[in-house]
């Protein structure tokens, strides 16, 4: 099993994973998904968990991977739905967008980016792929506490925290108050529950 990356950090969290769960049959190597660094029809399955939106070229990505399967392969990539359906997502970054003076969600690459399963699926299909096949995927991002939740957004949203970066400390203020006001409506007995959506393509080489 390869596990790439473009960042170094993110493969060592990947290493850490693997060896906590006991795996030792997986490798990790820095490279671009755009140019893969590996042989032809040498994989037997590939998947992609919600990166490929943050490729800058999708169409030549895409292509590059088909070109590594085994014919009949398949890879699958996981992508973050519509943003209204995302709230634990979208909403902190529309907040802050709005604060900041910015498009939401803005063109080109980023976490929005492949949003719409026919847009998706067309990707697929113009890079070749066979029995193409694109669903939508509901989910639920669960904590304990409001609190917990808020601290993930914190640490695990990097656009969002450059956003927050070029605003002033009281519209920093404002906008961690308005979101905590729009994520206090997801708690109940059993702490926060935001429900959110993905988007999985299927394709076969």
């Amino acid at each position: 099993m390869l596990a790439t990356d473009i960042s170094a950090p993110m493969l060592d969290l990947a290493r850490e994973a693997a060896s906590a769960a006991g795996l030792d049959n997986v490798e990790t190597r820095v490279m671009d998904t755009q140019c893969l660094d590996l042989s032809a029809a040498s994989f037997d399955a590939a998947i992609a968990r919600f990166s490929l939106q943050f490729v800058p070229d999708v169409q030549r990505a895409l292509v590059d991977v088909r070109r590594v399967l085994k014919p009949g392969a398949r890879f699958a990539a996981a992508v973050f739905s519509a943003v209204e359906r995302n709230v634990f997502r979208a909403a902190p970054q529309a907040i802050a967008s709005r604060l900041a003076g910015r498009p939401f969600p803005e063109p080109g690459p980023g976490q929005w980016a492949l949003n719409d399963p026919v847009t998706l699926g067309d990707a697929f299909q113009r890079a070749g792929y066979r029995d193409v096949d694109v669903r939508s995927v509901p989910f639920v991002y669960r904590f304990a506490s409001l609190a917990e939740a808020l601290c993930n957004v914190q640490e695990s949203q990097p656009p969002l925290m450059r956003l927050l970066d070029q605003l002033s400390e009281a519209e920093r203020g404002a906008a961690w108050a308005e979101i905590e006001r729009t994520f206090a409506a997801f708690v109940g007995p059993d702490g926060f529950a935001g429900p959110s959506e993905a988007l999985i393509a299927v394709g076969a080489a």
